[in-house]
């Protein structure tokens, strides 16, 4: 028989629009789940059960006036979505993944939450995230570490490793997740989910929080396309001091809509080969992509095999922001002791980068993001690629406390794939398209023009109709 967790966001959100389910009755429900499972999975930092339930009976208040007054209701109202541990929500501790920020606690919303609590959503706490989002696995000093329910041995990825094994977990029906270098597509990978790194500009980063190196992004993981696009319907949109604004949807269009719209025929470029020097791709990754490309023939679409070239350039260059952006993270006063030897690391590299470098460095993104543009993108409609270069290892394998600088080169090998899209501020998904023998998720990334997610959305729906994924169920569900 069916349970709660087993409804897609969308039915459930269907379902309370009825009067079938009670936002009261979804939450507690999800809050059983994660007093549970999560000291298995490693989801949560601080689950938030008082105010998931003011904010569930005020939204079955809403719903029953709605119903009784024949109101519409926001899409996703009643329906349960954590936040990561990288943002602020007024009054819930947000450590950033930190032992420096263990007694933090923000006095204001950012953005998404102020987006997230007027579409009625319920926050069930604060997901798990490395000590400031800095590598691509989840593993800290203030909870134990996030692991992909597809092998308990195994990470979830990062940095929104929490986000995605709440969700693969069915310990949420979807989250909030934020992506840098490929922070929402590398555990959707790990965990088998689909994950949108959305256009830059295309969510908002403030009040407080804005990432000067226009990197970063807040972005859906689900389960489902379609669940991953009514999310982003409700994160998307421009807000006071942006920086960045991506271009708008015509007027009553959703990324929602998206999901149930046909793509035309498209023409692919496959780029299946590692561009950074001395990266091995497993061969579980090389099968994945390629029944990937296969598909996408099968289904009418021209698929041409290229090569980027091999070359050592981004990755200095994204070396250089990601540590600047390091250190320019402000650490509380005798809170330097207590980070992480990365983060330490990180932030002494950061402080040896000059201005001028730190100018090159962005020059050279945007340089990327015109040639791509004027070249690939001028030819091509998708770009596919692994979303990683091998299949979810194991908890504690990228981690090297000892040596960080060996740390930092082995999260790099792992991810070369990812950090183009946020150099470039171009959209790009991952897919759960692939299981190896041993039952692990592969993932696979689909790139677009920039704004165009629409595009990547359809394209991503079809794949998932003609192979579906989201049946499968780990083990802990």
């Amino acid at each position: 028989m069916a349970q709660a967790h087993d409804l897609t966001a969308l039915e459930q959100a269907d379902a309370i629009r009825t009067g079938e389910l009670s936002p009261v009755d979804l939450t507690e429900h999800f809050l059983a789940r994660i007093e549970r499972l999560d000291a298995t999975v490693g989801a949560f930092i601080t689950p938030t059960p008082d105010l998931a339930r003011k904010q569930a009976a005020d939204a079955e208040s809403e719903a029953t006036a709605a119903r009784r007054e024949g109101r519409s209701l926001p899409r996703l109202h009643g329906v349960p979505v954590p936040v990561k541990d990288l943002n602020f929500v007024a009054g819930v501790r947000c450590t950033l993944g930190s032992a420096a920020y263990a007694e933090h606690v923000p006095t204001v919303d950012d953005h998404i939450v102020t987006r997230l609590r007027a579409a009625g959503t319920i926050m069930l706490g604060k997901t798990n995230t490395p000590e400031f989002g800095l590598p691509c696995h989840t593993e800290n000093k203030v909870a134990p570490p996030a692991r992909t329910p597809w092998d308990l041995t195994r990470s979830a990825g990062g940095s929104s490793g929490g986000a995605a094994t709440a969700v693969a977990s069915g310990l949420a029906p979807i989250a909030h997740g934020s992506d840098g270098g490929g922070s929402i597509r590398i555990p959707a990978a790990a965990c088998g989910l689909f994950g949108i790194k959305p256009s830059r500009g295309r969510v908002s980063s403030g009040p407080t929080l804005h990432d000067v190196s226009g990197l970063s992004t807040s972005g859906p993981l689900a389960r489902t396309v379609a669940d991953a696009a009514a999310l982003l319907d409700v994160l998307a949109g421009p807000m006071p001091g942006d920086g960045y604004a991506a271009p708008a949807l015509p007027p009553g269009e959703t990324f929602e809509a998206y999901a149930h719209r046909r793509p035309g025929p498209l023409r692919v470029a496959l780029l299946p080969n590692p561009p950074v020097p001395g990266v091995e791709l497993h061969p579980d990754c090389r099968t994945a992509v390629d029944e990937a490309a296969e598909l996408l023939e099968e289904l009418g679409h021209q698929v041409e095999e290229l090569s980027l070239p091999v070359d050592a350039a981004l990755r200095d260059a994204f070396s250089d922001v990601w540590k600047v952006m390091a250190a320019f993270r402000p650490v509380p006063p005798g809170g330097d002791e207590l980070l992480m030897p990365l983060t330490r690391y990180l932030r002494e590299g950061g402080t040896a980068v000059s201005g001028p470098a730190f100018a090159r460095a962005l020059f050279g993104f945007r340089t990327l993001s015109q040639l791509l543009a004027d070249t690939l993108l001028a030819t091509y409609d998708v770009l596919l690629t692994p979303t990683l270069a091998q299949p979810p290892l194991p908890v504690g394998a990228l981690r090297d406390d000892t040596d960080p600088e060996a740390e930092f080169a082995s999260l790099g090998a792992f991810t070369p794939f990812t950090p183009i899209y946020n150099a470039t501020g171009q959209p790009a998904v991952s897919l759960p398209l692939h299981w190896t023998t041993e039952e692990l998720p592969i993932g696979v990334m689909l790139g677009g023009r920039y704004g165009e997610e629409g595009t990547l959305i359809s394209l991503s729906a079809q794949l998932e109709e003609a192979r579906p994924w989201a049946d499968r169920k780990p083990s802990v569900w």
